[in-house]
């Protein structure tokens, strides 16, 4: 395998700290639909790869809770786009290495900061222009 998803041990890269054996990985071989003719229809090309999240001891706790949280107890993924199994192989893995990744992806918290003197006066002379339209609209009845 030299898909770069895989490591040398065998295990399928999903962060540089979360790494899931192949083998905890069930992988289904089937026939791909569509057109193709008799070559479609009788050759194993199309895989299925499904990683059950419970059972998969590599997992923490944690990323385990946030995967679940986002993609649900079982992840899936189905490559037919090669006419090759191993090719197929490769991109359902990497498809499922990526879905993985971004489910265990979390956005850094935002820090609220100050708004910049530049800004300030902005809003302020912005303020006072409205005030000034706002002043010009008035009728003069003195």
């Amino acid at each position: 395998m030299s898909s770069p998803f895989i490591s040398p041990e065998g295990d399928l890269v999903i962060t540089s700290r979360c790494h899931v054996p192949v083998g905890d990985i069930d992988i289904r071989v089937t026939t791909s639909g569509g057109p193709g003719g008799q070559h479609a229809n009788r050759s194993l090309t199309a895989v299925v790869a499904t990683l059950r999240l419970a059972d998969s001891a590599a997992l923490s706790e944690h990323q385990r809770s946030l995967l679940i949280e986002s993609l649900g107890p079982v992840v899936r993924s189905t490559a037919t786009r090669f006419r090759s199994q191993a090719q197929n192989r490769s991109a359902a893995l990497e498809q499922l290495a990526q879905k993985l990744a971004a489910g265990l992806h979390r956005d850094a918290p935002r820090r609220a900061s100050r708004p910049t003197r530049a800004s300030k006066i902005r809003r302020v002379d912005e303020k006072k222009a409205r005030g000034r339209t706002k002043q010009l609209r008035r009728s003069t009845d003195d």
